[in-house]
């Protein structure tokens, strides 16, 4: 799906499963650790904290600005890796869930990525969100190719 802005990723999924369940995913730490990341610190509440260690060594870190169960999420989003030029809270992302029958359709769209970034972003986007949909009809994703053993298992 093309940006409809300069700045803009936008990724979607349909998945066979209830809005409920689909939210969950996003707001449980356990439940994200099945498809996304090693370790995830999640307070699901305006102004809580949003981080993931989703690699072993890349740790991702924003602040929820909006919780809207079971239809919007929205929160600010970066990088904690030394160097990366994404840094926490410098881009948004909003997260909407929408029924569709007996799917849900999950969007994200983000924004402020800088164009040496965005392809980037929008490939992971679309490798967890693929990670997700499986996890979501109860199949297991496998390991995720990302993740560095050996930093993980010092996690």
């Amino acid at each position: 799906m093309p940006p409809t802005e300069p700045d803009v990723i936008e990724r979607q999924i349909r998945i066979r499963a209830t809005r409920d369940l689909v939210f969950s995913y996003f707001t449980d730490p356990v439940k994200m650790t099945t498809w996304q990341g090693i370790t995830a610190e999640l307070d699901p509440k305006p102004g809580g904290a949003y981080r993931i260690n989703v690699t072993g060594r890349d740790i991702l870190r924003g602040e929820f600005t909006a919780v809207e169960p079971p239809e919007r999420i929205a929160m600010t989003w970066g990088w904690e890796t030394q160097g990366h030029p994404i840094k926490p809270g410098s881009t948004q992302v909003e997260i909407t869930f929408t029924e569709e029958g007996e799917t849900t359709r999950v969007k994200i769209r983000q924004t402020g990525v800088a164009a040496p970034e965005r392809l980037n972003t929008a490939y992971g986007w679309q490798h967890y969100l693929t990670r997700l949909g499986l996890v979501a009809i109860g199949r297991d994703p496998g390991p995720d190719p990302w993740v560095d053993p050996k930093a993980a298992a010092q996690a």
